[in-house]
């Protein structure tokens, strides 16, 4: 067969190829290598974590109580479940079945959006609270900040009759259990300072306690762009097999994507034991 004939059968079919077999190989290893290139950029940022979680390792263990296990192992489902119809949809490809082409490309992205919404609302309590990197750490509302123990305004002590009694020493004129600024006076068990309800779950905040959370940032905040680059292309391959362009003959670029997709997921599914669940 000529190439002019091979050209009029399969017009996807680009100039300098042969045949499709050819250009769905050269496609593939291409693929291939731009994911090689992916897991070297992820893989040096996991170095990095390596190197900062052995010097460092009371940071990571106080910084990372303040994620929340639930929404990363919630986040951690979707990912998989995308990985699960990402998978339907390059076989309903192959297969030519349409109908169940676009409807797994829906709920790939569907799981896709999903995921960003948590991790906008996890980025959200971060800022919210001064949990960032570098000198934008404040940490409001945790350590930066303890709140002081409140008392019924009936054992407020009253204003002393005698001016004399102003002269006293500050200890020996308030009753046991008032509130000296951020400390309680007093004896036995109650004699102990106030402490933010949250603060860190356990122990005191390190001084460098931004470390983490600026690992943590460039860490998830690339694999979110690598999700978002995701999602522009899961949607073009959805107009498109909504027009029908994909079949048994043709169904490289949702092959391609869904090898690209399947290594986002991947790169989570490493990044939230080491970031949510380290001890």
């Amino acid at each position: 067969m000529s190439m002019s004939g091979a050209h009029a059968k399969n017009p996807h079919l680009q100039h300098h190829f042969e045949s499709m077999e050819q250009q769905y190989e050269s496609g593939k290893l291409g693929m291939w290598l731009f994911l090689v290139t992916e897991i070297l950029l992820f893989g040096g940022l996991f170095c990095a974590y390596a190197v900062y979680r052995a010097n460092h390792p009371e940071v990571f263990h106080y910084a990372h109580q303040f994620l929340d296990p639930s929404l990363g192992g919630f986040n951690t489902i979707v990912l998989i479940v995308s990985s699960l119809t990402m998978a339907v949809a390059v076989r309903c490809a192959q297969l030519g079945q349409q109908k169940a082409l676009v409807t797994s490309l829906a709920l790939t992205l569907a799981c896709a959006f999903l995921f960003l919404g948590v991790k906008y609302v996890e980025y959200q309590h971060k800022w919210k609270h001064g949990l960032l990197w570098g000198q934008k750490y404040q940490a409001q509302g945790h350590e930066a900040e303890a709140a002081p123990i409140m008392l019924p305004a009936a054992a407020a002590p009253a204003a002393p009759a005698d001016p004399e009694a102003s002269q006293l020493p500050r200890a020996a004129a308030q009753p046991q259990g008032t509130v000296l600024h951020d400390e309680v006076v007093g004896t036995g068990e109650h004699d102990a300072p106030a402490h933010d309800a949250a603060h860190g779950p356990e122990g005191e905040a390190p001084a460098n306690a931004q470390l983490f959370f600026g690992i943590y940032f460039v860490m998830t905040g690339l694999h979110g762009v690598h999700v978002l680059a995701g999602i522009a292309v899961i949607f073009w391959l959805l107009i498109r097999a909504m027009r029908g362009e994909f079949g048994p003959d043709y169904f490289a670029p949702v092959d391609f994507t869904g090898l690209y997709w399947h290594v986002v997921d991947l790169v989570w599914i490493f990044l939230f034991p080491l970031l949510y669940l380290i001890d």
